[in-house]
């Protein structure tokens, strides 16, 4: 970490690691630095914000990400800050697919952590093989909230299954999945 690299910063660092997401281009602004990703899972591109002040982050952000999203062509942003987000910046983003990572995001990879176990999400096709294999419909699965903070750090939403592995003493290793929902 630089000298001049802030928590923030660090944080959507975390962030493109964990979700594997890929980093074509980097600007920085006068207070925002702008990231434009690879999303491995969706083969698209994201907008990703670093607002590094502690300012609340209202309408007027989220309208000024949208427009830098239409002008890239892209369809997804993010938004990373350690300030609040009014409610109805929460509602716009919500709207035009942004994502808000709160300020409670961890600043480090909590899947370092022994106690933590891994997540993974499923893609499209092993979703389908899963369901069929055990002949279960996704709402019968165990769920996991999307605000939880390991299913945030991988960008599970509600729909997604999620894969947990597990080291087992007994069974050298369990597998258990998770379907996303709200919340």
């Amino acid at each position: 970490m630089s000298a001049e690299e802030t928590l923030e910063e660090k944080k959507a660092k975390i962030l493109i690691k964990l979700r594997g997401y890929r980093v074509k281009k980097r600007e920085q602004q006068k207070n925002i630095i702008s990231f434009v990703v690879k999303m491995p899972r969706e083969q698209k591109n994201a907008l990703l914000w670093v607002i590094p002040t502690r300012e609340t982050v209202g309408i007027v952000y989220i309208n000024q990400l949208k427009k830098a999203m239409e002008k890239e062509g892209i369809e997804r942003g993010i938004i990373v800050t350690s300030g609040r987000y009014t409610s109805a910046a929460k509602v716009k983003a919500k709207k035009g697919g942004i994502e808000l990572i709160p300020r409670i995001f961890p600043s480090f990879n909590l899947f370092e952590h022994e106690l933590v176990p891994k997540h993974e999400l499923l893609t499209p096709e092993e979703k389908i093989k899963l369901l069929t294999k055990y002949r279960v419909q996704p709402y019968q699965l165990p769920r996991i909230r999307a605000a939880d903070p390991a299913a945030k750090a991988i960008g599970a939403r509600p729909g997604d299954i999620v894969r947990i592995i597990r080291k087992s003493p007994t069974a050298g290793r369990y597998v258990s999945y998770r379907y996303v929902v709200e919340g």
